[in-house]
Formats: C-alpha cells, sequence, structure tokens
C-alpha cells in the first residue's frame, strides 16, 4: 500500500489535502457517531476522525479496529476544531478526515503496552523486542544511533578520515579481555577471535601509510555483561599518523561536541574545552579515574590533621596508608540504620569500617568524639570544610583501597542526594595512566591499557628496573562518571614494543611467536601513530538518560548473556559439530 504523506509530518499548511496514510493504531477512542484513531508511523502520530455522517463505510471499519492494527486511510486533511489542538504533538493542529479505512493486518492483544510509557518487566521486552522498538523512547534511542554513525562519518570525513574495515575473524590476542573463539572448518582444531577491537590492524594500516582512517567497528568480549558493559559493541575507532597527544585530543573534544549537538543540542555543556586531569589527581581527588564532575564532594587527605589517639587510624598510618574523607551536605540527621547502610556498603568494597561525625551547631556527634577533644574534631571538620547539618565520612586504609572505597561512597551519595544534574554533560580528560599493574594472581605485571601502548619518553629506563613507575602516553575522556573514550599514543619501534614485552613476562621467542607480524612490521619505516576509540552505545546511554547499555541496541543480551527473541546462544547438532571438529565437552564432564 503506497502512502502520499507520513502521519508526523502534517501540519496547518496541508489543510484541505488529500492524503494516503498507512501505520498502525496507536489508540482508539470512540464517541458516539465519532471514532477518534490516533495513527502511528515511525515519522510520529496524527489524529484521524472516522464520522458516520461524512462516511458510514469509513466509521464501520473504524469500530472493528483495535491497538496496533495496520490500516491504510485515505482522506483529507482538515483543522482540529478550536479548544481541541494538542500543542504537545507536532501534528497537533490537523487532524485527517477518513473517507475509507482498510484492515491491512489485524493484531494481537500486545504483551505490554506500547502506546504509553511505563514500567516493563525487560525479559518480556526483549522476548517482544519488534513490539518494544515499536515505543516512541526506542525507536528515538534507534534514531540517534544513526544520527550518530552519520554525524561521525560526515565529521571525519571532513577532515581528511578514510573509512576502513578490518576483519571479524581474527588470530587471538593474548592479554585484555577474554575473547569470542570461532572454530575454523578447514583447519581443524584452529581457531578465529573475534576482536577485542581493530587495535593491531589500525596500527597495520599506519604502517601502510594511510595516515587518518576512522571506522565504526564491531567489537566483542566475552565478559559478563552489566549495566555499562556488552559482551558486543560498537565503537568509534580512530588512528592517526605523524601527530602528538594534543592533535587526538583536539580531534575528539571537537568531535564530541559535534556529536552532542545532533543528538542532545540541549543538554548543557560544564565547561568546553574539556578540563584535563592526571590519574593520580582523579583518584586522589575523587577516587576513580572516570569521576562524575557534575558535583564536588571531592576527597580531602586527613593523615596529617587528624591526631593520634585513635587506634583503627593509628594502625594504618603505621603500616603505609592513609587517613581521608568525603563531605555529604545536609546529612548529619541520618538515622542509625542509615549509618549503618553506610558502614555495610564501605566493608563490602574493602574497607574494615567507616568513621561517620555529624557536624551540628555547637558540637561534632560521632564515634571519636571519645578519642579527641572538640578543638580537635573542629579543626579537621573545618579541614573538610563542615558546616552544620554536614555528616563527614572517613576511611583509614591503603591509599589504593581508600580511593575506591570513598570514590564509591561519593558516588553513592550524589545518586542519594540527586547532585548530578540530569541536564549536564561534564567531560574532562584523565592523562597520564600508569603503563603496568602488578597482577598479583600472577605474579607479574599486566598492561593498564594494552601492550601497544607507548610509555612516556621520560619513563622509558625505568621499564627494567622500575616497572610501576612508569607512565604510559594514555588518555581517557570522561562524561558524567563514565569512560566514554580511550586512547594513546602508540609504539613504533620494534626495540621498544619487545622491551614492553619482556616486562609483560613474554620471552623474545613468544613475543615473536604472538606478534611476529606487529614486530615485522616496525622494522619497514612505521611512522609515529596514535588513536581513540569511543563507544557508541556508550554514548547513546549518557545522551539518551538511558540506565543500560541494552536499551541502546535494537537487539541486545540480557546480563546472562541470552539472546531470549531467539533463544541465541543455542545447542547445535553433532553433524554440524563433526563439521567443524569439535566434541563438546559438559562441565559435569570436566569433574
Amino acid at each position: 500500500m503506497r502512502r502520499s504523506h507520513t502521519c508526523g509530518e502534517l501540519h496547518a499548511a496541508h489543510v484541505g489535502t488529500p492524503v494516503t496514510l498507512v501505520g498502525w493504531v496507536h489508540r482508539r477512542r470512540t464517541h458516539g457517531g465519532l471514532t477518534f484513531l490516533d495513527l502511528r508511523d515511525r515519522y510520529g502520530l496524527i489524529q484521524v476522525v472516522a464520522n458516520a455522517e461524512e462516511s458510514s463505510a469509513a466509521h464501520a471499519a473504524a469500530e472493528d479496529l483495535r491497538s496496533e492494527y495496520v490500516i491504510s486511510v485515505r482522506g483529507a486533511v482538515a483543522r482540529r476544531p478550536e479548544g481541541t489542538t494538542n500543542p504537545g504533538l507536532a501534528t497537533g493542529e490537523v487532524e485527517v478526515r477518513a473517507d475509507a479505512i482498510e484492515i491491512l493486518n489485524s493484531a494481537r492483544t500486545p504483551p505490554f503496552e506500547i502506546n504509553q510509557e511505563s514500567e516493563i518487566d525487560e525479559n518480556l521486552r526483549l522476548r517482544h523486542r519488534y513490539l518494544d522498538l515499536r515505543r516512541e523512547r526506542m525507536r528515538d534511542i534507534l534514531l540517534s544511533r544513526h544520527r550518530l554513525a552519520r554525524t561521525v562519518r560526515d565529521h571525519l570525513d571532513g577532515r581528511g578520515f578514510v573509512e576502513v574495515e578490518t576483519p571479524i575473524l581474527v588470530a587471538r590476542t593474548p592479554g585484555g579481555a577474554r575473547e569470542f573463539l570461532v572454530p575454523s572448518r578447514l583447519s581443524p582444531g584452529s581457531f578465529y577471535a573475534l576482536p577485542q577491537s581493530p587495535q593491531q590492524y589500525k596500527q597495520l594500516l599506519m604502517v601502510a601509510g594511510l595516515d587518518r582512517y576512522y571506522q565504526i567497528a564491531r567489537c566483542f568480549r566475552d565478559e559478563d555483561p552489566r549495566a555499562d558493559r556488552a559482551p558486543e559493541f560498537t565503537q568509534i575507532d580512530i588512528e592517526m599518523s605523524f601527530i602528538e597527544q594534543e592533535d587526538i585530543l583536539a580531534l575528539f573534544e571537537d568531535l564530541a561536541l559535534a556529536i552532542v549537538r545532533a543528538i542532545s543540542p540541549d543538554r548543557r555543556l560544564r565547561e568546553v574545552p574539556f578540563p584535563r586531569m592526571t590519574f593520580q589527581e582523579a583518584m586522589d581527588r575523587y577516587g576513580t579515574d572516570k569521576p562524575d564532575l557534575r558535583f564536588a564532594m571531592e576527597i580531602v587527605d586527613l593523615t596529617d590533621a587528624v591526631p593520634a589517639g585513635f587506634p583503627p587510624f593509628d594502625r594504618a598510618r603505621a603500616e603505609g596508608g592513609v587517613v581521608r574523607a568525603i563531605l555529604a551536605p545536609g546529612c548529619a540527621g541520618y538515622s542509625r540504620r542509615e549509618l549503618d547502610e553506610l558502614v555495610a556498603f564501605a566493608r563490602a568494597r574493602g574497607a574494615s569500617g567507616l568513621v561517620t561525625l555529624a557536624v551540628a551547631d555547637t558540637e561534632i556527634r560521632g564515634p571519636l568524639n571519645r578519642f579527641f577533644d572538640p578543638q580537635a574534631l573542629a579543626r579537621f571538620a573545618g579541614a573538610v570544610g563542615g558546616a552544620p547539618g554536614d555528616l563527614i565520612l572517613l576511611v583509614a586504609e591503603k591509599a589504593s583501597t581508600t580511593s575506591t572505597v570513598l570514590g564509591d561512597l561519593r558516588s553513592e551519595m550524589g545518586r542519594r542526594l540527586g547532585l548530578a544534574d540530569p541536564d549536564e554533560l561534564a567531560f574532562c580528560w584523565v592523562l597520564d595512566m600508569p603503563a603496568f599493574e602488578w597482577d598479583e594472581k600472577a605474579s607479574q605485571y599486566v598492561a593498564k591499557h594494552h601492550q601497544f601502548t607507548a610509555p612516556a619518553p621520560d619513563d622509558l629506563p625505568l621499564l627494567e628496573t622500575n616497572p610501576s613507575l612508569v607512565r604510559a602516553q594514555q588518555y581517557d575522556c570522561v562524561c558524567n562518571g563514565y569512560e566514554l573514550a580511550g586512547g594513546s599514543i602508540r609504539i613504533h619501534r620494534r626495540d621498544i614494543q619487545e622491551r614492553i614485552f619482556r616486562v609483560l613476562g613474554m620471552t623474545d621467542d613468544e613475543a615473536r611467536a604472538r606478534f611476529g607480524h606487529m614486530l615485522e612490521a616496525f622494522e619497514y619505516g612505521t611512522p609515529p601513530h596514535g588513536g581513540i576509540a569511543s563507544g557508541v552505545d556508550r554514548w547513546l546511554m549518557i545522551l539518551a538518560g538511558a540506565s543500560s547499555l541494552r536499551e541502546t541496541f535494537a537487539f541486545p543480551k540480557t546480563q546472562s548473556g541470552l539472546e531470549p527473541m531467539t533463544g541465541a546462544p543455542a545447542a547445535v547438532s553433532e553433524a554440524d559439530l563433526d563439521d567443524i571438529h569439535i566434541r563438546p565437552r559438559l562441565p559435569a564432564e570436566r569433574t
């Protein structure tokens, strides 16, 4: 059935125009000889009126309609009667007077309401995702995804970038996240991996002389899903040659602003250019390398301000730990139950305890009263900036534990108190990451980002003597408490890359076996280069105000990795397994 117009495009200039519309019945209301329909298509809603006096056939057909029936409507656009316009609807000034209505397909009663926004069980929504995507919010997210991809392509094309597709079936990359493996039918016993990112390929494209590459790339990680992580995702992948870190930061800021203008032009930007801080500064001030800057509540170090006399604090300092605190404004009236909840929250994140102090007009109340005089309590309450009505939360542990606990407490209190403005976007850069971190379980260093990240030139002498102090030329862009993008200047010399592999515990033979193609490529005139990758799904989650990445995919997996609509993953026949030379061993058989 061919339509002449879409439902969402009609307005006052179309009054008197004959139209043929097609779409779904969004709502139906009957008033005597009048039946009102809200007809919906991808472009919007329009009110259709079937008047028994004007067209008995159209009115009779309208009587048989139900929600989600697919129909065609033929009629003329008319101005709505005075007092009945709907300013909240783009087509709210007009309606279509129906001459004929045809049912193109009937519909069962949907398992959930499509014509109103309400809380719906996620498994039910995903089981019927094709219906869920009819809802206005879900449709708008998909359209935003389209606009985002178009914006990225237009923006980068205008700056000389070339879009190149890289393989999906790749060789395994040891280290990093667990990979999905794909058996090879033609090479029995051998496996491809699905790429965690196009990292090696984009660097090899720089070797090839394509000095400005990008790709909207599909990536895969066999990790447990969570609200802000999914087993398959899409990233904006960018790589450039003959540049320095500053060039990439400037390029991405410009791209980020273009994306915000295209998707959420009404959102306020807290600060442009984006503020910058080092990794250590972020950990010290906010307890995380992805701080939400929409509210303050910074961590304050009280290690030297708190006098001796409280055993937990004294013990922590004697063992090289620190005493730090955050200030929760207006929370001095918390009940015993609420304070106990905060203590349990801190202990669940590794703290041995949490000390709370309520600042009142004339006193400071809490467990430290028994150990310090009022003047001492007032001094370090002042150091935190405490005022009457505030609650001070103190943790004394080793520095890394204190940062984690107070960082999570800061986020939790910000959420409880509604301190983060949902209409604001607070971007920042986090720089000078550690290149390596110690893996206690494996008893060796692992790359903080990945093994192709270039160390800071001044720190190269530390590679063999003290890798823990080596800084990476790495940068993360953070927005509203989420890591939105990350990248680095890459290694482009074989000798440095081999030194990195040795720090990570690889012998030269192992490095050649795993990454010989990269090492060899670095001997053929590899230019200095670097790049950045940004999650499309994370962008949409932030800009749409979604609670989960799953909201941003057309057909997502659940938190258990299932796709309820099609039933994936599913068992396959023995014949199919024989064809790819696989014989599964179930968990019970392994024991």
